[in-house]
């Protein structure tokens, strides 16, 4: 064999180096992935959790340990993908189910084997919005954590909150039909808006920071609303949703630009946008794979990903509490006669968001106010009520069970129709621990 040929077999080519796309070929990549539309169908959540020490929920948990556990639960027979948090929150994320009642049962199965897993090493999950002790710190060492930070730091303080002590429900829901109507993407689009401030509202459970009440009732949310608008914020409500998420998504600020291991940190200059970036190919042309990573790095309230992402839920407590804004959410979009029943109810809300060029959720006054007020806030009180109503009315024609009925009936009961949301409960129990120390000089937050 020649000489030649021998040397091109021991040394393969090099790979074809990705082709850059135009600005026009983004704009109509965006466009057409961001809703895929058809009949609404699947429904998934993704549940994120606080991880300590039973008993001991102020104290950091070393990160070797923290290592071992989640390493282990990796082995777990789970249907649930399981990722960590930059400060070691864990996170299960479902596979779409065809149903509620699915998504219900196989979240809750894997939540059990999470759980006694956990407890082998020595650890527990508290379902909180916001870590109500710990400082944030992060534990992942990733070049796409460093490059966030890096980001997030320019805009002060939220941005390693928001990475380090926070936690949610988020909920996940298919875009809905093409054509208009109740159950139509565009209407979906909108009632994700309008009843987003209703939902924080409703279960807002993050009102206390290194021990303190902060003044809101949902801290979490007030994490979000300082970081700013073009990496955490919604766009203009108003407008074709495809048209106006495409102009957000390419006029958001780039976090970064990848660069393989050992060409130094991953970093873009400040003000980038993926427009701009497109239009100079400075400081190397964005190709598709940094779209698609681009479009990760957004983090609205709603979040378009081919189905709607609903980011704006507080985690929640007790090993169920999850279910509740995941049955109520999916009611209201999902069941023609509620979804219009929600719409009604939340669609003078947005009268609340200001006139247009007014800052958009999470940053609108009608958003802060949710965060801040929960159910004290007399309008979304009203406004949970009747969504509550027409979500308990719908349930049984969804086929959810007596359990996931029961539960949201008791929590319309317990907090809503009281004006409460479980941010009260800590609030009262701070009050109750200020007056056990007063009484016998022991702390017994501690």
């Amino acid at each position: 064999m020649p000489e030649g040929d021998c040397t091109h077999h021991l040394i393969p080519p090099r790979a074809k180096a990705p082709d850059p796309v135009t600005e026009a070929e983004v704009e109509a990549l965006v466009r057409g992935i961001c809703f895929k539309t058809g009949p609404p169908r699947s429904t998934g959540v993704e549940l994120e959790w606080l991880v300590h020490e039973p008993g001991l929920a102020h104290l950091p948990v070393p990160t070797a340990r923290l290592e071992a556990a989640y390493a282990a639960l990796r082995a777990l027979p789970l249907h649930a993908s399981v990722t960590v948090e930059p400060g070691g929150q864990l996170e299960l994320s479902s596979l779409p189910a065809a149903s509620l009642t699915e998504c219900v049962s196989a979240m809750r199965a894997d939540l059990g084997l999470v759980r006694d897993a956990l407890l082998s090493h020595r650890l527990t999950l508290s379902g909180l919005g916001a870590d109500p002790w710990r400082p944030p710190s992060r534990i992942l060492r990733e070049p796409r954590y460093d490059a966030l930070e890096s980001c997030l730091d320019r805009g002060g303080p939220a941005g390693r909150r928001m990475m380090c002590s926070t936690a949610s429900v988020q909920i996940c829901l298919d875009a809905g039909y093409e054509e208009p109507g109740p159950l139509g993407y565009a209407r979906r689009w909108r009632l994700a808006h309008l009843l987003g401030p209703v939902l924080v509202a409703a279960f807002a459970n993050s009102p206390l920071q290194e021990g303190r009440p902060t003044g809101w009732r949902s801290t979490r949310q007030a994490v979000w609303a300082g970081i700013e608008p073009g990496r955490s914020g919604a766009p203009p409500l108003e407008g074709e949703p495809r048209e106006t998420w495409t102009r957000h998504a390419l006029d958001a600020p780039v976090m970064c630009v990848k660069r393989p291991p050992g060409e130094g940190p991953w970093s873009a200059p400040e003000g980038l946008t993926f427009r701009s970036w497109a239009r100079s190919g400075v400081p190397r042309p964005p190709t598709r794979d940094d779209l698609d990573y681009h479009l990760t790095t957004l983090f609205p309230p709603v979040r378009p990903r081919g189905h709607l992402e609903l980011r704006m839920v507080d985690a929640q407590p007790g090993e169920d509490g999850w279910i509740v804004p995941l049955a109520v959410t999916s009611a209201l979009f999902d069941d023609p006669e509620a979804a219009e029943t929600a719409y009604r109810a939340v669609k003078p809300l947005a009268e609340r968001e200001g006139p247009p060029g007014s800052p958009a959720a999470p940053h609108s006054p009608l958003w802060l106010d949710a965060a801040r007020h929960g159910m004290a806030d007399t309008e979304l009180r009203d406004a949970a009520a009747v969504c509550f109503a027409a979500a308990v009315d719908a349930l049984p024609r969804m086929g959810a069970d007596a359990s996931v009925r029961d539960a949201v009936a008791t929590y319309a009961d317990r907090y809503v129709a009281r004006g409460r949301c479980p941010a009260d409960d800590l609030l009262d129990g701070l009050g109750d621990a200020h007056r056990h120390q007063e009484t016998t000089g022991k702390d017994t937050r501690r």
